[in-house]
């Protein structure tokens, strides 16, 4: 191999980094003291089970079970910074005086657990400092095990590469500074660093999609690629520049590693040059440089229509910046207390339940909030009541699947198996009348994300068998429209979406706190969907009258009047307090403002609130479409998931699915 060759084989290295390790500590007893002493007996059996699953998440982060992949770690170290941030305040309210908490963490880059850095007492920023770092590593190990000779795996390894970006950005913007003892790989400095680097990774991969990307003029492509490939040099070289230029820096990456610093190198010196040819390409003859013996070794990979291709095709549709438009941050009560798939859940009686981060998806719900009956209510009157859009039967499954064979192959239809059955399935279960209102709105949320997934290949001109999408007028029944436009299917869905969250809302028991607050969520989920409806698909659908812009204006209009007119909760002085709090809740931010600090409940919520919000910033960036959510297609809890490039239905979940289609649900469909 000649020296080029290996330079161009050290330059497709990625570099990731190692977990920090901690020692172990016992969270559960001492929390659950501090609670029933705080407050009562009866408060701490209503947050025991989030006291037991912070317990677990812990130990099984100090002591890693050998069967867990990195997607799995990565799910632990998420529901584990959830809990941590639900007794954040308790754990912070513990008196010098009681038994400390003590959080033990150690250098990630030094396995001999020297020099290991205690909190102060019952400190908990090094606790979620380093939990940070960790979501932060095992993202970058997620991404150097991608198989990036794939366009899918680099796709993937360049989305894992933002998220750890991400995790360190937060890390040096908002702890850092805080962690005045910390260990070196802590430090404001190396934090910084590490944002650098895997910044400058995820924009080299970045960079090697932009040279498929085949759209507009040569001279527009050209100058793009000359953009790209100046911004990684520089994200290189200001990573390069934090190390060399300080000695302890320096000497700590080369007491785990000489070569970081020489590989940076190499990193910076190749994209400088390249940088530099590419922006002489765009200039005009006259100002262009004496031509130089030196070509790109950046290369690209064509993405034919083979098996790799057709999976990363699918993987893009639900990535899109188009798509993500569609993505709305469900209220918080309708998803603590109704959703399927979320493991934390508020019961009736206040208490709050923490499933296992490895107990498999759905999850048992409290359908007691919501009201059997609503015959001493006129609210319904106020909208008419809007019925659920209706749908013939389609074979979505036999129709796509066709498809595929006849646009690729048979081998290639087979590693889209999964997404095709589970599509299937989602369309007949999201017209079952015997579901409840809630698992309805789940499967109609699973339905509308995969629908994503399969817009890139319509129209499916060349099928000789298209599907064909038939929706009835929610209000006149006699009007249809029959079409082959996916628009039409995803339009339809987000109308139900936003009708059967109203019904969600008009069907809340309002005798009590959480059955209020939980319609307020309703509405002002089903506001959203609406809108993104009327900015999106309904344009593009061209279906029956009940999809027209005008007509979801007038509902979305109502939706505020009809919130003004919710009766208020039948509630003693204690509960009347935590609805005054609940009014300064912002639900575009899941804060809440204000709250009873004599409930712990409320306490454990704000923590909740306060932590989904940073994590879905963090995972999925500051703009909802600059880091995709493919990454979860890769976890243990996803209904589809990528297996060996294919995409699977995942078979953990079809047991408790079957279980729970089998359960006698309570009905709460409006009559």
């Amino acid at each position: 191999m000649n020296s080029d060759d290996q330079e161009l084989l050290n330059l497709e290295t990625m570099l990731s980094i190692p977990l920090k390790k901690t020692d172990p500590v016992e969270l559960y007893l001492p929390l659950r003291r501090l609670v029933a002493s705080k407050y009562s007996e009866n408060d701490a059996q209503k947050v025991e089970s989030v006291l037991e699953t912070l317990n677990k998440c812990r130990r099984d982060m100090v002591e890693p079970r050998g069967d867990l992949s990195l997607p799995m770690q990565r799910d632990c170290l998420l529901h584990y910074f959830k809990c941590l941030s639900m007794v954040e305040t308790l754990i912070t309210s513990i008196s010098f005086d009681a038994d400390p908490i003590i959080f033990v963490w150690y250098d990630a880059f030094n396995p001999n657990h020297q020099d290991g850095v205690s909190s102060q007492r019952s400190a908990i920023q090094l606790e979620k400092a380093a939990v940070i770092f960790n979501l932060g590593a095992i993202c970058s190990q997620i991404a150097a095990s991608c198989d990036r000779t794939t366009a899918l795996g680099r796709h993937l390894a360049m989305e894992a590469f933002k998220v750890a970006a991400n995790f360190f950005f937060k890390l040096w913007k908002d702890f850092a500074k805080d962690l005045v003892s910390a260990t070196l790989d802590l430090t404001f400095l190396f934090v910084e660093f590490l944002h650098n680097l895997f910044s400058a990774q995820a924009s080299e991969l970045k960079l090697r999609e932009q040279l498929n990307n085949k759209d507009g003029s040569y001279r527009l492509r050209e100058h793009r690629c000359a953009l790209a490939f100046r911004s990684v040099y520089e994200l290189y070289r200001r990573a390069y520049e934090l190390i060399p230029t300080d000695s302890a820096a320096r000497n700590h990456v080369n007491s785990f590693d000489q070569t970081w610093v020489t590989h940076l190198y190499q990193k910076v010196t190749f994209f400088e040059a390249e940088a530099r040819q590419r922006h002489s390409s765009i200039l005009p003859k006259s100002k262009r440089p004496l031509p130089q013996e030196y070509s790109s070794r950046v290369k690209s990979c064509a993405l034919d229509h083979d098996a790799e291709s057709v999976t990363e095709i699918l993987v893009r549709g639900i990535c899109s910046r188009k798509t993500q438009l569609y993505v709305i941050q469900t209220q918080l009560y309708v998803d603590l207390i109704l959703s399927e798939y979320n493991p934390f859940k508020i019961m009736k009686d206040g208490k709050l339940v923490a499933y296992p981060w490895d107990m498999p998806p759905p999850y048992p719900t409290d359908s007691a909030i919501l009201s059997s009956s609503l015959s001493s209510s006129s609210l319904s009157d106020i909208l008419g009541l809007i019925p659920l859009k209706k749908t013939e039967p389609l074979n979505l499954y036999e129709s796509l699947r066709s498809y595929f064979v006849l646009k690729c192959s048979e081998s290639v239809a087979n590693r889209v198996e999964g997404l095709l059955q589970m599509l299937h399935k989602l369309r007949n279960e999201m017209q079952r009348d015997d579901l409840s209102l809630p698992l309805r709105r789940d499967c109609l949320i699973l339905y509308l994300k995969y629908l994503c997934m399969i817009e890139p290949i319509f129209p499916m001109n060349a099928s000789p068998n298209p599907p064909i999408f038939v929706w009835y007028n929610a209000i006149n029944p006699q009007q249809h429209s029959s079409q082959h436009n996916i628009h039409l299917e995803k339009a339809s869905v987000l109308f139900n979406l936003g009708s059967l969250c109203t019904h969600i809302a008009l069907s809340c028991d309002f005798t009590t706190i959480h059955g209020f607050r939980l319609a307020t969520d309703a509405l002002n989920e089903a506001s959203r969907w609406f809108s993104r409806l009327t900015a999106s698909d309904s344009r593009m659908a061209s279906g029956t009258i009940d999809l027209s812009e005008h007509y979801i204006r007038m509902i979305d209009f109502q939706l505020p009047d009809l919130k003004s007119k919710f009766p208020r909760p039948q509630s003693d002085e204690s509960s009347s307090r935590r609805y005054a709090a609940y009014s300064a809740y912002n639900p575009m931010t899941y804060e809440l403002l204000a709250y009873d600090p004599s409930d712990v409940t409320e306490q454990f919520i704000l923590g909740y609130c306060k932590a989904y919000s940073m994590l879905q910033e963090l995972c999925e960036g500051p703009l909802v479409w600059e880091v995709p959510p493919c990454l979860d297609l890769l976890s243990e809890v996803s209904p589809i998931k990528i297996k060996d490039g294919n995409l699977v239905a995942n078979a953990t979940l079809e047991a408790p699915n079957s279980a729970l289609e089998n359960m006698s649900l309570q009905e709460t469909t409006l009559q």
